[in-house]
């Protein structure tokens, strides 16, 4: 199967489709033309801070016309990955509020940093309000037997200009390292958010290709369940021997896609 044959495209966000509040040149005309074409569409995000609705809105603020139920980020399963691994559990959240609340609704009790000793799960994700309290709550709950749970393991978050802030691979390898413990991955690379687009798309992983800027997430998570996959490094960047293709602007892309 050559891309052109391609029946579904999964596109990664951060770095790919947008960076920071901007729409990537040509992203917003060629998932246009895609969805024209008749081609299926999903959305994967690494984002430990949103839920796939959260995304959805995003993507129609830039015009972008999207299926909410194809945009999917890991807060859309970190509650039932923790009860599937661990059962019901008091988890201590080093993270976004939404994140917190992703886990409360899956059943789970929320334990405050005062009382990290009761922890018997600790989630990290991207925590813009981190502190030394925080990041010393965290990893003492490891340190003491609480598994580690994190949405990624992105070490930067891409923002506009091509500058980054620091990603929660960043956090979690901090607690990690200071609790003795690696953590256990809900996001990219591992394979639940890719099978859920699969199957969101109604397609087999040979039909589909995974677009993304990250060879460690994207390409190589994408590869792990049978999809073909386009690396998109648009800033000159070597291209990746673990890619079917490199590309560096999305017209690139389009005529590889045959749209």
């Amino acid at each position: 199967m050559t891309l052109a044959d391609a029946r579904g495209i999964v596109l990664d966000l951060d770095g790919c489709v947008w960076n920071g509040a901007e729409a990537t040149p040509g992203a917003r005309e060629l998932i246009a033309a895609l969805r024209r074409a008749g081609r299926g569409v999903a959305f994967l995000s690494n984002n430990s801070r949103a839920t796939g609705r959260d995304i959805h809105a995003r993507l129609e603020a830039l015009g972008i016309e999207a299926d909410p139920n194809r945009v999917l980020t890991p807060l859309e399963i970190v509650g039932e990955f923790i009860r599937e691994r661990h059962g019901v559990s008091r988890v201590l959240v080093i993270g976004a509020d939404e994140m917190a609340t992703a886990i409360r609704a899956a059943g789970h009790e929320l334990v405050p940093i005062d009382r990290y000793r009761d922890a018997t799960v600790v989630a990290v994700g991207n925590d813009f309000d981190l502190s030394y309290a925080r990041l010393t709550a965290a990893a003492r709950a490891v340190a003491a037997g609480a598994a580690l749970v994190t949405p990624n393991v992105d070490a930067r978050l891409p923002i506009e200009g091509g500058d980054f802030l620091p990603g929660s691979g960043a956090i979690v390898e901090a607690v990690a390292i200071a609790g003795g413990r690696r953590p256990e991955i809900v996001g990219k690379p591992e394979p639940p958010l890719f099978r859920i687009a699969l199957a969101r798309l109604g397609l087999r992983a040979a039909e589909v290709v995974m677009v993304g800027d990250s060879v460690d997430s994207d390409i190589r998570g994408a590869r792990r369940v049978g999809m073909r996959t386009v690396l998109y490094s648009p800033d000159g960047g070597p291209a990746s021997a673990e890619a079917d293709l490199t590309v560096r602007s999305f017209a690139e892309l389009g005529a590889a896609l045959g749209v």
